[in-house]
């Protein structure tokens, strides 16, 4: 059997199955790509167009800072250099303050950076991105709709999707960070 560092290997012997590796081994190794994979844009338009549908119908009326940090969120979360870095860069041009920006990733206890809606979108964000874990809490809900109207929770529920899909693109594809191709 042979295993890359960033790959999960499972042997089958008989009725028993084993698994080396883990998924946290696999995040602290960094990746390499052998070969070029994929446009995605080029190979899937009709889809990679409806992601773009998708993005700007959930960006709609919503506070441009806000759609910012939710996109850094959810990209530190995923381990998307790529994204982050656009929306690191992206954030910077709408004047976006650099100690926020540095504070995203620990939230938490930098509160007195974010107002209490950006927090509100900031715990959604986590749990949204991070469903796996558990789902969305009740109280995470609750919290986000206390400060957002129907409207608005919708197209901020819209914008983690999108960030969480395009998240998902740039590491299936190995997009390099830095080189926005927008």
């Amino acid at each position: 059997m042979v295993m890359t560092n960033n790959e999960n290997a499972t042997q089958t012997t008989g009725t028993a199955t084993q698994t080396t590796g883990t998924a946290t081994q696999a995040a602290a190794q960094p990746h390499t790509h052998a070969a070029p994979r994929l446009n995605f844009a080029k190979a899937a338009p009709k889809a990679f167009k409806a992601v773009i549908g998708l993005d700007a119908a959930a960006r709609d009326g919503l506070d441009p800072a806000l759609v910012e940090l939710i996109q850094i969120r959810a990209s530190l979360l995923n381990g998307c250099a790529y994204c982050l870095h656009m929306h690191t860069s992206d954030a910077r041009k709408a004047g976006e303050d650099e100690a926020r920006l540095h504070m995203v990733g620990v939230w938490r206890e930098a509160r007195n950076f974010f107002t209490e809606k950006e927090q509100a979108a900031l715990d959604l964000t986590e749990a949204v991105t991070l469903v796996h874990r558990g789902g969305v809490p009740d109280d995470v809900y609750a919290r986000a709709a206390a400060h957002f109207d129907e409207t608005e929770l919708g197209h901020v529920l819209a914008l983690i999707f999108t960030i969480n899909t395009w998240n998902r693109i740039a590491l299936s594809t190995a997009k390099i960070a830095g080189e926005d191709e927008r």
